[in-house]
């Protein structure tokens, strides 16, 4: 067997990263003054949900950039494949973070509607409110891109969630809106619930997510494509057939596992030779890529 050990990211790499995150936390605390601040002057339990969904934003930022400096660190004698799973880590707290911001969002809005109370300096708030949102809405959608084009799924799970919270601004500001011109109360905490119920579903989907990383699972049917090409490439001999292949993602971090089949009589140097070409092309098509062959006599 030979092996190839690459490492997924350089700490360049996770340097670079680690500052969409410090972007992350900085608009966490200046959305959780704004909003709480509107919440505070308007006295709308729609805004004090919207700020204490920001308030998570900014805790979910900070286990963000723990995991991704953890999942930095390379391989040791505890962990041979390295820390990459530190990533998946992150994306389960940042759901869960979002269940309990929902429950206390729906907790709070189901008590305003039973004990109602009057709205004030709307327009204020909504403002206030709408320069938070557009904050949101420029980081969330700068780590949703870092995160695809670096496969980090620590920043596209807090990219979600800043969107997610942008959603929910909007739905906010929609409701206190109409608040505004019908003058009806009610609405605010019902708003309030339906971002509730609305946020769930992006905690279930970062949590889902997080659950299927840990479980090993395999690269995306796209990448397994790109895969299959890049050893086929490297397999060019018809004596030399794939028996055997196997892939698994941790976090940016890729693992391949192939079996090779080569006629019996080959040396042990060229069936090397080979092994090594199919390492160099699934590098050349999956850079970062840790790739094992193992070569057997037909």
């Amino acid at each position: 067997m030979t092996e190839t050990v690459i490492p997924a990211a350089q700490p360049a790499d996770h340097k670079f990263l680690e500052r969409f995150l410090w972007l992350s936390l900085a608009t966490a605390i200046a959305t959780v003054a704004i909003k709480s601040v509107a919440a505070v002057i308007t006295n709308s339990v729609g805004l004090w949900s919207d700020a204490l969904e920001s308030t998570v934003n900014l805790l979910a930022a900070l286990v963000a950039l723990w995991a991704l400096r953890l999942s930095a660190k390379p391989a040791d004698h505890n962990h041979d494949f390295g820390h990459g799973k530190a990533e998946y880590v992150s994306a389960a707290v940042e759901g869960t973070l979002i269940f309990v911001a929902a429950a206390a969002i729906i907790a709070g809005a189901v008590q305003r509607l039973i004990v109602p109370a009057p709205l004030d300096q709307l327009g204020l708030g909504l403002l206030l409110s709408a320069v938070a949102s557009a904050l949101n809405m420029g980081t969330g959608l700068a780590l949703l891109r870092a995160g695809r084009t670096h496969r980090s799924i620590t920043l596209e799970a807090d990219g979600h969630h800043l969107l997610t919270d942008v959603w929910t601004s909007v739905g906010v500001l929609a409701g206190i809106g109409l608040v505004a011109l019908t003058g009806w109360h009610v609405l605010d905490p019902l708003i309030a619930i339906a971002v509730g119920i609305n946020i769930l579903f992006t905690g279930y989907s970062l949590v889902r997510r997080s659950v299927v990383g840990l479980l090993d699972a395999a690269l995306p049917p796209e990448e397994i494509e790109i895969l299959n090409a890049a050893v086929a490439k490297a397999a060019v001999d018809p004596r030399v057939s794939v028996t055997d292949q196997r892939t698994r993602e941790s976090g940016r971090q890729r693992f391949v596992y192939v079996t090779l089949s080569v006629p019996g009589d080959w040396t042990v140097r060229r069936g090397h030779d080979v092994a090594d070409q199919v390492e160099h092309e699934v590098d050349a098509a999956l850079p970062g890529t840790t790739t094992f062959v193992h070569v057997e006599p037909a």
